[in-house]
């Protein structure tokens, strides 16, 4: 039998594939009516965690934050019979603690963040990160894998898997800053949103992303492929275009300060990458 705490979109979509594919499976949800609605489906649902917990082979927990991760976990009262998943956004700090406190419990706590939407998960497709004790890792691997398309286990570092998964939807807030930035220079120019999506069919940077970000961290700034006064030549072109229109930029003002800053300084005619300059490593 297979837990499952938190049966929110994501949540419920491991359980209906893990139903799909002939699993008992036990729910529960701090909204009982979103465990509920998984009892058509064949699950059975719980009013408290822990006696959803009840002879399981192995408990995935799919909430908010930290302090829901830490609610459930010490209202399901893990003893150590099975392995809690924890599939949560969560700080690293948090995983750390979670993970030294309930290993001294006798518990394996490992944390499985994913990079899945609610069909990823009914689907098992998607990607699911893990990292942490090797032996933990390898026990867990024969049943997360079958729960996403791919499972990436990052080593031995125990918050890494939480580290990544914040890198990763940082990367993901940036792109749509900066698609919402697209959108108000198309409302201040007066294209359609519609039409901008075809510019993809053209210029489609995507693919040169891992490319353009190993050139950024090996800081090439004396060979400057765009350089930084150029770069803010067209912020600025973007913002006399938004600020004309009475659109307001969410990302461009943030970036072109930078800019600013950094050609005060006397690296105009040096690359645009310079920007990352204060988080690198010293060259």
């Amino acid at each position: 039998m297979i837990t499952i705490l938190g049966t929110g979109l994501l949540g419920s979509g491991f359980a209906r594939a893990l139903l799909r594919r002939g699993e008992r499976v036990h729910v529960w949800n701090r909204t009982a009516a979103r465990a509920q609605a998984l009892v058509a489906d064949g699950a059975h649902a719980f009013d408290e965690p822990e006696l959803a917990c009840v002879g399981a082979a192995r408990v995935h927990i799919v909430v908010s934050d930290d302090a829901a991760v830490d609610a459930v976990l010490e209202a399901a009262r893990p003893d150590g019979t099975y392995a809690v998943y924890d599939h949560t956004t969560t700080s690293t700090s948090g995983v750390l603690e979670r993970t030294r406190r309930w290993r001294h419990a006798g518990v394996t706590y490992l944390h499985a963040p994913v990079f899945m939407g609610p069909g990823n998960a009914l689907e098992s497709s998607g990607l699911m990160l893990v990292s942490g004790d090797r032996n933990a890792v390898a026990n867990a691997t024969p049943v997360l894998s079958p729960m996403t398309g791919k499972l990436v286990d990052l080593g031995p570092r125990v918050d890494a898997a939480a580290a990544f998964k914040l890198l990763g939807n940082t990367l993901l807030m940036a792109l749509t800053a900066g698609f919402t930035d697209m959108l108000g220079l198309a409302k201040a120019t007066g294209i359609a949103p519609e039409e901008v999506a075809g510019l993809f069919d053209h210029f489609n940077p995507g693919a040169s992303l891992p490319a353009r970000f190993r050139r950024m961290i090996s800081a090439p700034w004396e060979d400057p492929s765009w350089a930084l006064a150029m770069a803010r030549k067209d912020a600025g072109l973007v913002q006399a275009e938004a600020a004309g229109a009475g659109v307001e930029l969410m990302m461009i003002p943030a970036v072109a300060a930078r800019m600013d800053a950094l050609i005060a300084q006397g690296l105009g005619e040096v690359d645009w990458t310079v920007l990352a300059r204060d988080v690198l490593p010293p060259r």
